[in-house]
């Protein structure tokens, strides 16, 4: 099985990637899971044709329950992808960390993985803050692979290396290891070089490059991946090539 959690600051653009890797594993026939580790809960929205899905935390305070089946809390999307979202608290009461360890530990007494039994799972975590429950997939040994999405933006690099330190820490203790970047590009001056310093500087691969595309947001608008949209494309043959890229190294 393939674990891979997929880190960045927010808003870079690694639910876009994510999603789209979901996709392409799932078009290379593979039984993939994704699971969305953000409070904003909008992981696998474009693996739903748009379609918001209930967040397992939303689901325990509404019900004042826990779930009893995987039905409740998942939907399956595109290509076959069992989508879940953590979710968070209430706005401004509580703590969102604590909601991915609650829902983790959820899903285990679900078995979900002995029951689901995929060949890819996907976890797609806030970056901005590496610690408590956002670090619960390298720290509790649910992601064995951490792929870092950065752009050349100051504040990007800025929180991959903030991830790249703490996945160090968590390594010395036969936890995650980080195995390359994801360059998403955001066009700004000198970012290829940029980030193949960073790289470079870290001993990390670049293992892909997401060029800018209109593709990508013309088919997000209509709720989908690019996969989905047409597989064709050259930015599809990206991420296909990034899903064969990531089966290699494991």
């Amino acid at each position: 099985m393939l674990k891979v959690a997929i880190y960045g600051k927010g808003g870079i653009g690694k639910s876009t990637v994510t999603g789209n890797l979901a996709a392409a594993f799932a078009a290379m026939g593979k039984r993939v899971i994704q699971i969305g580790c953000d409070p904003k809960a909008d992981s696998t929205i474009n693996l739903l044709k748009g379609e918001p899905l209930l967040p397992v935390m939303n689901y325990m305070r509404e019900h004042d329950a826990d779930p009893e089946t995987l039905e409740e809390i998942s939907k399956v999307g595109y290509g076959g992808v069992l989508c879940i979202e953590t979710g968070g608290p209430t706005p401004g009461l509580g703590c969102a960390g604590r909601g991915i360890i609650a829902t983790f530990q959820l899903l285990e007494d679900l078995q979900l993985f002995e029951k689901w039994q995929p060949d890819v799972v996907l976890y797609d975590v806030l970056g901005d803050v590496v610690c408590g429950g956002f670090a619960a997939p390298i720290r509790e040994g649910y992601a064995e692979k951490v792929v870092i999405v950065t752009s050349g933006e100051k504040m990007a690099l800025y929180a991959a290396n903030n991830i790249y330190q703490a996945v160090k820490n968590f390594e010395e203790r036969s936890y995650a290891h980080v195995s390359g970047i994801i360059l998403n590009h955001r066009n700004v001056e000198n970012e290829t070089e940029k980030v193949r310093s960073f790289a470079e500087e870290r001993n990390l691969p670049i293992l892909g490059e997401v060029p800018r595309s209109h593709d990508i947001n013309r088919f997000e608008d209509q709720g989908m991946t690019v996969i989905e949209g047409d597989i064709n494309l050259e930015v599809s043959r990206v991420f296909m090539d990034l899903a064969e890229t990531l089966l290699e190294c494991r």
